[in-house]
């Protein structure tokens, strides 16, 4: 399934609701309601595959309390559901990415150590030269 899809099935039947904006505005701010705020819970899931639905509870956290993307950036109530679902469709694709590799562990090259000594040697002479003298 396409990460386009799973979202359209999750909006479906994700509950949205709408609230005052906290911050500046003015009256505009007191009288409309512009939040939005988006809630998925495990019953959301109910249209997607077994394995699909398992990673994305597991990734979003839904085994333990349902999903809220709260949003009130902007002063429409349009312009933040869209940005409710941009945030929406980022973390079912993170949650739905093939896992990263295995890191390899690799080692300096000769130069990089060689490099790394010299400096080394360099910033040994610089304090053994600021000791003040030895009076014997």
């Amino acid at each position: 399934m396409e990460i386009g899809d799973v979202v359209a099935q999750l909006l479906r039947t994700a509950v949205w609701t709408a609230s005052r904006s906290s911050g500046p505005g003015g009256q505009h701010r007191d009288k409309a309601s512009t939040r939005a705020e988006l809630t998925l819970g495990p019953e959301t899931l109910a249209g997607l595959d077994e394995s699909i639905a398992a990673r994305l509870v597991v990734a979003l956290g839904l085994e333990d309390k349902p999903l809220r993307i709260s949003v009130q950036d902007e002063r429409s109530l349009s312009r933040n559901q869209e940005i409710a679902i941009e945030r929406l469709t980022a973390r079912v694709a993170d949650a739905l990415a093939p896992p990263a590799p295995p890191r390899r562990p690799t080692r300096p090259s000769r130069s990089k150590r060689e490099a790394r000594k010299t400096t080394k040697i360099l910033r040994s002479d610089v304090k053994r030269l600021r000791r003040p003298p030895i009076d014997d």
